[in-house]
């Protein structure tokens, strides 16, 4: 079995952990585009709001002070569109040959979401074809094993919704299911039992501070495309969400991560070669979540966050000087 192994023992890679009080947020009611709003808050606290709970909601809802906003009644949040394309979780390009990477096997009809929303792929036992479907739902996944260009599957009979499957693949093998060519996609099928996801998901709107896009608060009628990639919370309607042309100009909302009440550097290593792209952001993320888990395990917990320390050309990993020949 192959997957990302931790130790905090040599030097490949820097992560800085540390004790932090609760996250603060910044309404700036002095209107400014969404990217110069961006770049405000990146500059002076930590970026644009990510709201990704009702809570989150509620709590922008009781801060917002909406005599300081007119005549605007909304601001902007950290949310953009970016492109519609359908991506692999394991982004490795070395493990995809001859285009592998574009091979899909849909359901005719499918995929048919709606532009903006956010959907991941499914397979259905019967004929092994795929669906899209939300990506907070709870279906059956198919992880994948990979050596080299060698791969085998493992099915989860624990029902996930994508992101949780996602997560669980990568810590107990190496990713979410990519599906190469029919082959592979056969061995799949045989596998299934129901609903089940594998690693293909849309890829549209994204926050400013890199989390997939699930949650969603849309108004009514909103998003309605066109020219409009970036979104406000609307306070005259209980802070749902409105697409907006980027350039005009909005009060914002920040957050920021206060300054830690300790902090330390520790060292960890890649104890075993993976077919992960260790550049890859979401992997990182994935990375720092077993790191908490493995602190959790000594009892350290509450209010620790895990950042990764960048070398000046803006890796996170490199090879350990002793390991190289």
């Amino acid at each position: 079995m192959e997957k990302v192994l931790l130790c905090i023992i040599a030097a490949s890679a820097l992560c800085s952990a540390a004790s932090i009080r609760d996250r603060r947020y910044h309404f700036i009611y002095d209107p400014k585009t969404w990217s110069d709003a961006q770049t405000y808050c990146r500059q002076t606290y930590t970026d644009l709001v990510t709201v990704d709970s009702y809570s989150m909601v509620t709590t922008l809802n009781s801060l917002a002070d909406k005599t300081q906003m007119s005549p605007n009644t909304d601001a902007w949040i950290g949310l953009y569109f970016d492109v519609i394309g359908w991506k692999w979780s394991l982004s490795d390009k070395d493990f995809y040959k001859n285009k592998e990477a574009a091979f899909t096997n849909w359901y005719p009809g499918q995929p048919d979401s709606i532009w903006y929303s956010e959907q991941c792929a499914h397979m259905y036992l019967t004929d092994g074809l795929w669906w899209d479907y939300y990506c907070d739902s709870l279906f059956y996944s198919i992880c994948s094993n990979v050596s080299g260009g060698n791969v085998n599957f493992v099915f989860i009979n624990n029902l996930m919704n994508w992101t949780d499957a996602q997560r669980y693949c990568r810590q107990h093998y190496t990713d979410l299911a990519s599906v190469r060519n029919m082959s592979e996609n056969e061995q799949i099928r045989k596998q299934v039992t129901g609903y089940t996801w594998i690693g293909l998901y849309k890829n549209t709107w994204k926050w400013s501070n890199g989390p997939l896009f699930m949650y969603n608060y849309w108004q009514a009628g909103e998003p309605d495309g066109g020219n409009e990639s970036c979104t406000t919370a609307n306070f005259a309607n209980s802070g749902r969400w409105v697409d907006r042309t980027c350039g005009v100009e909005k009060p914002f909302i920040c957050y920021h991560d206060p300054e830690p009440l300790w902090r330390t550097v520790i060292k960890v290593k890649l104890v075993k070669p993976s077919a992960l792209d260790l550049k890859d952001p979401a992997v990182q993320e994935d990375l720092l979540q077993q790191l908490k888990q493995k602190l959790m395990k000594q009892n350290v917990s509450g209010g620790v966050k895990l950042s990764w320390k960048k070398k000046p050309n803006g890796d996170v990993f490199y090879r350990d000087k002793k390991d190289k020949k």
